[in-house]
């Protein structure tokens, strides 16, 4: 496959996972009563296949490696999230929101960064990604203090934080990948000025 056919691969593959993380999101909305063991073998076959787009996004080597430069990192985490699922989901049931805690908290710092770099590279929406970064990171802190009593509860707040973190991750997609279609000449130029200014 070219270079630009896994680029392509990655991006539609994002797109993908993000709409299957924002319909699970409303799916725990609206049925917050969903069994707990489903819930962790859906979760771990999600994760397991967002793992396995984001490392193949990080390794895509896009022009400006703006949307997937963090991917080798978060992708091996939700691979080995989503195989300690599937392998074990009973075990995990008690953990489940502390681990999409864990994740969405993770993934959202990392596109706080992203959301910089964009507003350095020009895209109008960075602040829009950067506004949904904080509602998920916030949402992930929640989640790991687990401050509610009632399942019902925890599970809805467990659907928001994956519909959050669907929706990052289509801006993400949508936005930040398009900017491969600059020159390349022009993209090894950006970036080494970048590399210069953080060198000072």
């Amino acid at each position: 496959m070219k270079q630009t056919g896994w680029i392509r691969a990655a991006k539609s593959g994002y797109i993908a996972t993000s709409i299957l993380w924002c319909a699970a999101g409303l799916v725990l909305l609206l049925m917050p009563g969903t069994s707990i063991k489903v819930l962790c073998m859906a979760a771990g076959g999600l994760l397991t296949v967002c793992g396995i787009i984001r490392i193949i996004g990080y390794f895509s080597r896009d022009l400006y490696r703006l949307a997937f430069q963090f991917d080798l990192a978060m992708g091996l985490l939700c691979l080995l999230l989503g195989l300690i699922l599937l392998c074990n989901p009973v075990g995990f049931t008690s953990f489940l929101h502390f681990l999409i805690g864990i994740l969405v908290l993770t993934d959202s710092m990392f596109k706080l960064q992203t959301t910089w770099e964009a507003r350095r590279f020009g895209i109008r929406s960075w602040w829009l990604i950067g506004l949904t970064a904080l509602l998920t990171g916030a949402c992930g802190v929640l989640l790991l203090l687990n401050p509610f009593g009632g399942a019902k509860l925890i599970m809805r707040l467990i659907g928001v934080s994956a519909l959050l973190e669907g929706l990052l991750n289509l801006l993400v997609a949508v936005y930040a990948v398009k900017v491969q279609k600059q020159r390349p000449a022009d993209v090894i130029q950006v970036h080494g000025e970048m590399k210069e200014e953080e060198n000072r």
